[in-house]
């Protein structure tokens, strides 16, 4: 390796490492807002729905009924508990092994005005996919409290909906809005506000890494130790073994 190509490793290493240090506080900015954003009371659904723009990730409460003859499912999906996914994990009648199940999604009307939203009710094991219509069902009108959330982008690798065939991979709003009949405002039911022993509520990742402190350590070393090589190799005049 010649002598720029010595002096460039430990510039750019030095670089990445301050490159690091802004994406750490970047991130936590993002992991501070949304704390504060999913732990806030939560407001009622507001009469402008274009007011939703800004609020993803915020608590919202909402009285009206479950319209279940339209609900479908959205998977396969893990299982969030505690805002983060699980490995193995399950409960109520649907307990089993494997965490990978399916988002029950089921329009519902609103008591206050003529408006019918999306819910996530939460998630039931890929084993209950034929039999979670079964399920007991709140009929009554009733309180709900979620967390908001927008529009989803077909994130890599994953095929696209199939609306035809009722199947669906990621949000597409407007598309699951149209066969829900309901506006393309989606929320995620909180844990506590689903039917006992049905889908398993609060699914809401919310925990995000933060591994930009092993990344800071590792290219500040690596500038450190490269440095430190060029100056005995080529200042000292010392061959490095």
């Amino acid at each position: 390796m010649d002598i720029a190509c010595w002096q460039a490793v430990p510039i750019v290493t030095f670089g990445l490492g301050t490159w690091q240090i802004k994406r750490w506080r970047w991130k936590l900015n993002l992991i501070d807002n949304l704390e504060r954003r999913t732990t806030a009371e939560p407001i009622d659904l507001p009469l402008d729905l274009y007011e939703l723009d800004d609020k993803e990730y915020y608590r919202v409460k909402a009285k009206g009924k479950f319209i279940y003859e339209k609900e479908f499912l959205m998977g396969p999906r893990s299982l969030i508990v505690d805002g983060q996914a699980v490995s193995e994990k399950g409960g109520g009648v649907f307990s089993g092994k494997s965490s990978t199940g399916y988002y029950v999604i089921t329009p519902f009307k609103l008591e206050d005005r003529d408006l019918t939203i999306m819910v996530n009710r939460g998630w039931i094991p890929r084993n209950a996919r034929s039999t979670y219509k079964q399920e007991n069902k709140i009929t009554d009108s009733m309180e709900i409290i979620g967390i908001i959330r927008a529009n989803e982008k077909r994130p890599p690798f994953i095929p696209s909906n199939s609306p035809a065939s009722g199947v669906w991979h990621f949000r597409d709003l407007k598309a699951m809005a149209k066969v829900a009949e309901a506006e393309p405002v989606y929320i995620e039911l909180s844990a506590g506000y689903g039917v006992p022993n049905g889908p398993i509520g609060g699914q809401t990742r919310v925990v995000l890494r933060n591994e930009h402190i092993s990344y800071i350590i590792t290219w500040y070393g690596l500038s450190a130790s490269t440095a430190y090589i060029w100056y005995r190799y080529f200042i000292q005049k010392l061959h490095v073994i």
